[in-house]
């Protein structure tokens, strides 16, 4: 019985412990960063439907027609990060894997794709 309630004790601090950890693994922004249409997106989880807005969360990139989340680890360069994301686009099935370099330019960051597309100036919500 007493080794019963010791593993049982043990399994829930590791079930307790895993969300903790997996959310500080992941948060790299002090924030969520987006222009203005993007923000209220942030702010109040409606869209205006504004045709143009663009949001970045450590989960996400969101923008009116697509959705890139993050996939796998962020590298940190200096104040600026690279990573891999996954992003569905709106009418498209499937989704595709994207390298990006998310560029911190004094108070703002800018999204850059391999291609060369660039997202941002993105201000702090």
């Amino acid at each position: 019985m007493r080794a019963l309630l010791k593993f049982g004790l043990n399994a829930l601090v590791c079930v307790l412990t895993i969300p903790a950890i997996a959310s500080a693994q992941s948060t790299f922004l002090d924030g969520a960063y987006g222009n203005k249409e993007g923000c209220v997106y942030a702010n109040t989880g409606e869209s205006s439907g504004a045709d143009y807005f663009f949001l970045l969360t450590d989960e996400a990139i969101t923008t009116a027609a697509s959705y890139c989340a993050f996939k796998g680890p962020v590298t940190k360069n200096g104040t600026s990060f690279s990573a891999t994301m996954s992003c569905e686009e709106e009418g498209m099935e499937g989704s595709d894997d994207e390298t990006v370099e998310i560029n911190r330019t004094d108070k703002a960051y800018t999204i850059v794709f391999k291609d060369g597309t660039t997202w941002g100036p993105l201000l702090k919500c």
